[in-house]
């Protein structure tokens, strides 16, 4: 039950928000706040706080404007602070999660007067690492790395100077670590170098860390009532046993914020990739480097023992290694013979039938995942030696060389367990809801390289056993959490149980007065896509007059392209093309010339289809090439419509239809972002009219006017 204090604090904190903003309520706010409210004081805990009944989770589809930010904040964090919970908002994007820490939280803070606290998550490769500094500083050529992993190379002179203005600026207080907060950007392999994982950092073990930006920032997570992580950050805590990165989940509240990527990326961290060749390499510089270890610090006789097994181990596996690549060229053959010069840079692969492996690689699978559970256990035992080493100061080295022993050590411990994860996979029986196992063809120095892969069909049983079962509370969210106005899809991507509480609270804009969505007569269908291309061009001068602001979404670089190369070359001097461009960069270009009164057009990806704010006349006119369908050789998604189909059920109507309908109403979404708003939307594609689930898209929409051709 919800206590009248509860419910008077949250009704206090929303109506105090709203009078010192000189704002009204908006309906679907209020019905958000009272939904939420009610899934969780249904919660019922035992003795030591533990929720034991069927309540806490919902799901809550808010329209454009509703304010959600504001709703799940005010009704969430009283009832956490009166349950004793911590509460943890993930977002799935940067942009949205810089704008909750910057200025949703500080907004609703300052202006409801109700007392909270929060901080910003990060993992640690958002933090610079001393120790990695301080080596690229000194330029430290004697202690390259032992496993031909990229722990240590040497800095380019170039970036010599960045990576000094970076000390300068940590040493005068003037930076804090955190990439983010650097002014400028940092380039990606350089970064790499100066960052770390958790099998590379010492820990507090290290003698920077009270220094250390991540540990830091860290610390900060136990002292607030509010952390603001992302889905990323949360399935990693996960994936360790959760409660390791993040408050444990028995004792969170989560709010899932953008929602509906969370089982897309909760398949990423359990999906695993091991390559071939690259395997071989590393193999022989692991065997070389275990031999150096031996030869330079036999006097550390601790770690000696651990080590001893290592060679005959890592011989082993690459002898397996070598009787794989054979089977593999074998399963893949007829891809190789059918590639030519213009594959090369998109490079097909090969997914196993119903995820059913030959039993010649299963056995050396088997073989395989003995082999990595047996190295896997070698390296934590060398791993644990070196970092007690680091605590007693028992090794009789110095701090740096155990640091860089522990770096190294732990790089390779990393390797083994990725490699011991897909082994496990590809050497077990398909049960009723089977993997998805393929192998994907690379290019690494103008050579093929055969990745083998790994995937759940769905992120359900992992989120159900994780997350759902163990939370003490959650809260999804987003503009476009249902499809085809239901939550089917999500229920089954998620593994959300049947009891969580649903609602689809309604946009407070005005959709029928402010923007059409128009369908024009149209002669080709976009399967023929040079026509297609073609009929576009010829359409577009015509559809931007009268507007400043155009984006216009194609579902492939492609077609982009083709378009791009028809259109007139006036029009082209005012298209900003996200090929040719980075999106901020683009963006950045787009809104300073609309706001000079110039005419700008965007030619942009799927990308650009979700998460950005061009309100006003930064864009009039949404104009979307074609339905957005997935693409459909993508192996974990067509894994699952072969799953699928094999039990009697239509893909179409329950994946692709859906996940269609989810991406149009996003990119709809990008035109109308206030309320003052209006504009037009234009699909370039017929068959939302001659197909007969066209009818299903089109009732899927917000209310605008529809003009069909």
């Amino acid at each position: 039950m919800l206590s009248n204090q509860l419910k008077s604090s949250i009704q206090q904190a929303y109506s105090q928000l709203l009078k010192n903003k000189s704002l009204k309520p908006r309906a679907g706010q209020k019905e958000m706040i009272a939904t939420i409210a009610r899934s969780l004081a249904a919660i019922e805990s035992d003795g030591d706080g533990n929720r034991i009944n069927n309540a806490g989770i919902s799901v809550i589809e808010a329209g454009t404007g509703t304010g959600k930010t504001v709703a799940y904040t005010l009704a969430v964090l009283p009832i956490a602070a009166a349950l004793k919970k911590k509460v943890v908002i993930s977002t799935a994007t940067v942009a949205l999660q810089s704008q909750i820490i910057h200025r949703d939280l500080p907004d609703i803070q300052k202006h409801s007067q109700l007392a909270f606290n929060f901080s910003l998550a990060k993992g640690r490769g958002r933090y610079l690492c001393l120790s990695q500094l301080d080596r690229h500083l000194q330029q430290d050529l004697a202690q390259e790395p032992l496993f031909g992993a990229e722990s240590f190379s040497p800095i380019e002179q170039d970036d010599q100077v960045i990576v000094e203005t970076l000390a300068q600026s940590l040493l005068r207080g003037n930076w804090s670590g955190d990439r983010d907060d650097w002014s400028d950007e940092i380039d990606d392999v350089l970064w790499s170098k100066l960052t770390s994982d958790r099998h590379m950092c010492a820990g507090r073990r290290c003698q920077h860390v009270g220094q250390c930006a991540f540990f830091k920032a860290r610390e900060m997570l136990t002292k607030v009532d509010c952390v603001v992580a992302n889905h990323d950050l949360v399935m990693a805590d996960l994936a360790l046993g959760g409660g390791v990165i993040l408050p444990d989940p028995s004792e969170t509240i989560y709010i899932f914020d953008e929602a509906h990527h969370l089982p897309d990326i909760a398949l990423r961290h359990f999906s695993g990739q091991v390559r071939i060749q690259g395997s071989l390499f590393w193999f022989d510089q692991a065997i070389k480097a275990v031999a150096t270890i031996q030869k330079d610090y036999a006097s550390f006789h601790a770690l000696m023992k651990p080590l001893d097994e290592l060679p005959s181990l890592l011989l082993e596996a690459k002898t397996q290694f070598t009787a794989l690549k054979p089977l593999i060229e074998q399963a893949i053959a007829p891809l190789l013979s059918s590639l030519t010069e213009e594959s090369q840079n998109n490079l097909p692969h090969y997914r196993f039938p119903k995820g059913e492996v030959p039993e010649s690689m299963q056995l050396i699978a088997k073989s395989l995942g003995q082999v990595f559970a047996s190295l896997c256990v070698q390296f934590e035992s060398a791993h644990q030696v070196i970092d007690d080493a680091m605590e007693e100061n028992s090794s009789g080295l110095s701090q740096d060389i155990l640091e860089w022993l522990l770096t190294e050590v732990g790089q390779m411990l990393n390797i083994c367990q990725k490699q011991w994860h897909l082994w496990q996979a590809y050497q077990h029986q398909q049960d009723d809801l089977p993997d998805a196992r393929w192998i994907q063809l690379l290019s690494h120095n103008d050579v093929i390289e055969y990745e083998l892969c790994t995937s759940p069909l769905l992120a359900a049983q992992t989120l159900s056993q994780h997350l759902w079962q163990k939370c003490a509370g959650a809260v999804l969210t987003s503009a476009t959490i249902t499809s085809l106005g239901n939550f089917s899809r999500i229920r089954m991507q998620a593994g959300l149980p049947k009891w969580v509480q649903t609602a689809v609270v309604q946009s407070p804009f005005n959709y029928q007065d402010n923007a059409a969505f128009v369908v024009p007569s149209l002669q080709v269908e976009p399967h023929l896509t040079e026509k297609h291309s073609e009929e576009i061009a010829d359409h577009l001068p015509k559809l931007i007059q009268g507007h400043l602001g155009i984006l216009v979404l194609f579902s492939s670089k492609r077609q982009l392209n083709e378009v791009y190369e028809q259109v007139p070359a006036s029009f082209q001097e005012k298209t900003l093309a996200q090929t040719q461009m980075n999106k901020q960069r683009l963006l950045s270009r787009h809104v300073e010339a609309i706001d000079k009164g110039k005419q700008s057009i965007i030619f942009g990806l799927a990308s650009l289809a979700e998460g950005i704010d061009l309100p006003g006349t930064h864009c009039t006119h949404v104009v979307i090439a074609k339905l957005p369908f997935s693409v459909p050789d993508d192996p974990v998604d067509s894994a699952l419509a072969e799953w699928m189909e094999d039990n009697g059920r239509n893909p179409f109507m329950e994946i692709t239809l859906p996940d269609a309908s989810r991406r149009l109403i996003q990119a709809c979404g990008r035109l109308i972002r206030t309320e003052k708003d209006k504009g037009q939307i234009t699909l370039m594609d017929k068959r939302v009219i001659t197909k007969r689930y066209g009818r299903l898209l089109l009732d899927a929409l917000p209310a605008f006017r529809q003009e069909l051709g």
